[in-house]
């Protein structure tokens, strides 16, 4: 899997939603390349969600999970059109949601939340990249009570949530790729 920690100078960078969790917040950043443009890459993201189309794994780990929570494997025009404004279940208790905090089609889509105490924004980043695509993904916490913790802990999970969900992107990108070439999956 190609998911990395975020190279030096995507860490220093700003990134749309830096402004939305003041003070000192724990900040998660992540990243990876794709072999596809931003434009392919933009509408599987916009679609991500509970009840919408899902947070994507890779096969192999969706073949254990019921039918019902796997993520669909195609782009549904319904679930496009975000708006700033635009409400996105989540997963971590029946109320929890995401509202578009920005949105800039093909490069940039801000989700922010409010957990218990705590504000939370996750920032999805696209740049072109030598025919590509390099996501940027910036999750950032605050007021965190035990600092520590959510960075060791918090930064496991998103890693490997993050880690998944890239996993099954890729895969989704691919069978696309062979579905818009002829080619046999």
């Amino acid at each position: 899997m190609r998911l990395a920690p975020a190279r030096p100078d995507e860490v220093t960078a700003t990134r749309p939603g830096d402004d939305i969790v003041p003070g000192d917040p724990v900040v998660m950043d992540r990243g990876c390349s794709f072999d596809a443009p931003p434009e392919v890459v933009w509408p599987w993201l916009e679609q991500l969600g509970k009840g919408r189309a899902g947070w994507y794994l890779p096969i192999r780990v969706e073949q254990f999970l019921p039918p019902s929570r796997r993520a669909i494997r195609h782009v549904d025009d319904r679930w496009l059109g975000l708006e700033v404004g635009s409400v996105i279940p989540d997963y971590g208790g029946r109320h929890e949601t995401f509202t578009v905090a920005s949105i800039d089609p093909p490069h940039s889509l801000v989700h922010r939340s409010r957990r218990s105490h705590t504000d939370v924004t996750w920032s999805l980043t696209l740049t072109p990249e030598d025919g590509g695509t390099r996501l940027h993904l910036r999750l950032r916490l605050g007021p965190v009570k035990h600092r520590r913790l959510a960075e060791v802990a918090g930064g496991f999970f998103d890693a490997l949530t993050v880690a998944g969900m890239v996993a099954g992107l890729r895969e989704r990108l691919r069978e696309e790729y062979r579905q818009r070439c002829g080619l046999a999956a």
